[in-house]
């Protein structure tokens, strides 16, 4: 995926205009194909402000959608950023781009009322710009605004051997499964904590992949994923989806009580510390 005119892809009505793209036959070495990371930031959440979406919150000085793409744009391996954004607050993150300078943001674009929508609206974006099946597309949740470079990394090289790929982090809370009972939860079974994991975000798809799990879904009347390795593990049962190491810190941001755990955060990784 070479450089495309973010400009004139910023603008929804204009996807179907052709991206000036570099093309990689599959033939080609892995490392030649694009890698892409998604930025999904268009949610405005009930449990926050209602009249000011989380993403735009600043924490240590830099609003937490800066974090989140600045964690791409200083990753060598990741070529190219998409951004999906509430169109209210389009301008604003259009302005922060601009402002912060971020060379790897091809193009921002409107997002939906819920995630899928946006992730849909970004993978639509993508095939219209007809990058190869087999680049690499990270997905990221926005309001996680220090994934580490690791985890990143991690993902990149876990889709040379995969086609999807997952940062989580392993449970160090017994786990229980519930089922209800009269007017409460009961427990039901108790499954090995070994193989528990908390799902984080990024997650790492070869582009065919991840398209061809929605395209099935599509046709579920059922489908309401709440991430996208959900879509994967539902739809292509037989793609295993690989784990990469993910981090306390990978802290998702979803009320105002997170607020000073995130600048706690934010001020050990300005001072270097972890």
């Amino acid at each position: 995926m070479g450089e495309f005119d973010r400009k004139k892809h910023r603008d929804t009505d204009e996807l179907e205009a052709q991206a000036h793209m570099t093309h990689t036959a599959p033939e080609e070495a892995t490392q030649s194909v694009p890698v892409v990371g998604i930025v999904l930031a268009a949610g405005f959440g009930t449990r926050f402000d209602p009249n000011e979406p989380k993403q735009l919150v600043s924490i240590a000085g830099k609003p937490i959608v800066c974090w989140s793409i600045e964690a791409f744009e200083i990753n060598d391996a990741v070529s190219d950023i998409v951004v999906a954004v509430n169109p209210q607050v389009r301008d604003h993150v259009e302005r922060l781009v601009d402002e912060y300078g971020y060379a790897k943001v091809r193009s921002i674009v409107n997002g939906g009322a819920e995630r899928v929508d946006s992730t849909l609206a970004t993978l639509d974006l993508l095939s219209q710009a007809d990058i190869p099946q087999q680049a690499k597309v990270l997905i990221h949740d926005a309001v996680r605004p220090f994934v580490e470079q690791p985890a990143i990394t991690g993902c990149v090289e876990a889709l040379d051997q995969y086609s999807a790929a997952t940062v989580a982090l392993a449970s160090t809370d017994t786990m229980l499964i519930t089922e209800d009972l009269g007017d409460r939860k009961v427990v039901r079974s108790v499954p090995d904590r070994a193989n528990m994991f908390r799902a984080q975000t990024p997650q790492a798809f070869r582009f065919s992949t991840i398209i061809k799990a929605y395209e099935l879904a599509a046709d579920d009347p059922d489908f309401h994923p709440t991430d996208d390795t959900r879509v994967v593990v539902e739809y292509l049962p037989q793609e295993p989806v690989a784990i990469v190491a993910g981090s306390a810190s990978n802290l998702k941001v979803t009320t105002k009580a997170d607020i000073p755990v995130a600048e706690q955060i934010a001020e050990r990784l300005q001072a270097g510390l972890r």
